[in-house]
């Protein structure tokens, strides 16, 4: 059955039989090898049959560029790695067939090894290069793929099919996605692999987080028949375990992009003035069909101008750098940093405040004993009141975070942004100049990690394997907050989907209990539940939660929502006693 053209010039009719073994296959190779290098006519190839020696195959001559493949395989399983499978045909023949096959199938059929393989030879150009998609009927400003640019002669911007601007979760994640799909790209990054997540945000924050729980526990452990656990905390050595498990990602995201052939170039990258979409790094230029930006987000803070003695505070990226645990702490901010880091500190034995919308900072001072906040606090009714608060060791500012957007030209290209620097796409992740896109916290939608590996995934299938409409959908996107105890919540809240649906047809079902963990501490926390039903067939349209092990338990509940599950589903499920998730599919 044809399965595709080949390239102009390496096309050859030809047939693969099966891969099972049989007595004569080992010769008809031996048989290929020896013609090669003896320069010898080989003997025309005759068809055995079925069970009979198969003589050596003659090496294939130059045909037509559009002479068809065919591949007939007796078992549908993966043939042995490239250079190909063991027919007898020469390397030339075999190199012929594989680049004549659509990336797709070989990848299907034999894993990423035969493209790697396939892709460093000379003349190839992956299929999407080739294809001609449908226009979408979506998108706003829709580029088919793009043939693989030629080597740069001198003094000409590098070209690549794929080039990442930002080396973070999204980033990288859309760059080997596209390099499994056949792309040659690059990923331009000046500090370590990985971005906020991996370096100073979700990865250490949740090592912490471990830490604070084991120091809660330990409270717990004469409820549990344990002598005292009385042994003294040391920050350093969990900052060095944390650092080094940090670095471990950092090399084994770097080993990634080496195994996808992906080009890793160190520096800042700035936009140029070029005809073409091009960035400057390091006064060399590189170019591309298709450029990502992936720079992701800086945390905010305050000026100087606003707040006297601002810059005496540190933001999540410096909470990273402590090298002992602060004795007083003060974390300004209400968002899931400052309630995260505000619970690691708490539980690890720092005295902390946790400073929210009502209290504003007017000044930082500092003193021989820490920082000095003065601070006024506006409650609604009440007159505000200014509060002093000394001999503070570490001022966290949590007020936010700002898109990386500034100092890479934007405006060289006309891309446009939000007030706050945000760069504005569509649902397809497409800026408003052709052939720009943007993923991740750098858009200002849906600050998570997941979220920006998801799209750049999407984004990378719709571009090199013409998926048009390849899009991520961001309703319904589960999140948690490690507070302690935890919360997570998926879909709609009960005002949400009230404005949505109308209050008549919205039904809240809910529950508090005391987790199970606690039926012989003196330490009490409880867990609360909450599923948003909407319409006559109640579908479950949001569950929210906090208590122990919410964390963990709200992923298989947020793929139910996703499916659009009803009450009914949820009571038609045996529960898991006993469980906290049991509440779920137990309430009335």
């Amino acid at each position: 059955m044809p399965l595709g053209r080949g390239d102009p010039g390496a096309g050859v009719k030809t047939e693969a039989e099966s891969f099972q073994k049989r007595p004569s296959r080992g010769a008809g190779r031996a048989g290929s090898r020896t013609a090669g290098r003896s320069g010898a006519t080989p003997p025309a190839p005759v068809r055995p049959s079925r069970g009979a020696p198969s003589p050596a195959r003659p090496a294939p001559r130059r045909a037509p560029a559009e002479c068809l493949v065919t591949v007939r395989l007796r078992r549908p399983c993966a043939p042995p790695p490239f250079p190909g499978p063991p027919t007898g045909r020469t390397p030339a023949a075999r190199t012929s067939a594989c680049m004549a096959l659509p990336a797709r199938t070989l990848s299907a059929s034999a894993g990423l090894g035969w493209r790697q393989a396939a892709r460093t030879l000379p003349g190839y150009a992956p299929p999407w290069a080739r294809a001609t998609c449908a226009p979408s009927r979506a998108m706003a400003f829709r580029q088919e793929p793009q043939p693989s640019c030629p080597p740069p002669a001198a003094g000409v911007a590098a070209c690549y099919d794929y080039l990442v601007i930002g080396g973070g979760s999204g980033g990288l994640a859309s760059a080997r996605r596209a390099a499994e799909l056949g792309a040659r790209a690059a990923v331009v990054e000046r500090h370590k692999l990985g971005g906020t997540c991996v370096n100073v945000g979700c990865v250490p924050k949740k090592v912490m987080w471990n830490t604070a729980v084991h120091s809660e526990f330990m409270h717990d452990h004469v409820d549990y028949g344990f002598q005292s656990c009385e042994g003294k905390f040391s920050w350093r050595v969990i900052k060095e375990k944390r650092d080094a498990y940090v670095s471990r990602l950092n090399t084994i995201y770097q080993n990634n992009l080496i195994k996808s052939h992906i080009e890793i170039i160190r520096g800042h990258a700035v936009f140029t003035c070029d005809p073409q979409p091009t960035v400057e790094v390091n006064g060399k230029k590189y170019t591309a069909p298709h450029i990502l930006i992936a720079t992701g987000g800086v945390p905010s803070l305050p000026q100087e101008s606003q707040i006297p003695g601002a810059s005496l505070g540190i933001t999540s990226d410096g909470f990273f750098q402590l090298e002992e645990l602060p004795s007083r702490s003060v974390i300004v901010g209400a968002g899931y940093i400052a309630v995260e880091i505000a619970g690691i500190l708490s539980a690890l034995g720092s005295k902390t405040s946790l400073m929210i919308r009502h209290d504003k900072v007017k000044e930082v001072k500092k003193t021989s004993s820490g920082l000095e906040l003065c601070m006024v606090t506006s409650i609604p009714g009440r007159k505000p009141t200014l509060t002093t608060i000394p001999d503070v060791d570490c001022l966290l500012w949590a007020i936010g975070r700002d898109p990386n957007s500034r100092g890479l030209n934007l405006n060289k290209l006309g891309i446009q942004t939000d007030d706050k620097g945000h760069i504005l796409v569509d649902e397809f992740q497409n800026t408003n100049v052709k052939g720009v896109y943007a993923v991740g916290d750098v858009c200002g939608k849906a600050l998570l990690t997941p979220v920006a590996i998801a799209a750049g995934r999407k984004l990378a299938h719709r571009l090199f394997e013409c998926k048009e409409d390849s899009k991520l959908d961001y309703d319904n996107i589960p999140t948690v907050v490690f507070s302690h105890p935890p919360i997570g919540t998926v879909g709609l809240t009960e005002d949400e989907a009230i404005y949505k649906y109308g209050k008549e047809n919205v039904k809240i079902y809910s529950t508090t209990f005391t987790p199970m963990y606690h039926a012989v501490t003196k330490r009490k926390t409880k867990c609360v539940m909450k599923m948003v039903c909407a319409n006559k067939e109640e579908k479950v349209v949001g569950i929210h939660m906090q208590g122990i092990g919410c964390d963990e338990m709200l992923q298989g509940f947020a793929v139910a929502v996703k499916m659009g599950a009803t009450k009914s589903d949820f009571d038609n499920t045996v529960a898991i006693h006993p469980t906290s998730s049991e509440e779920l599919v137990t309430l009335r």
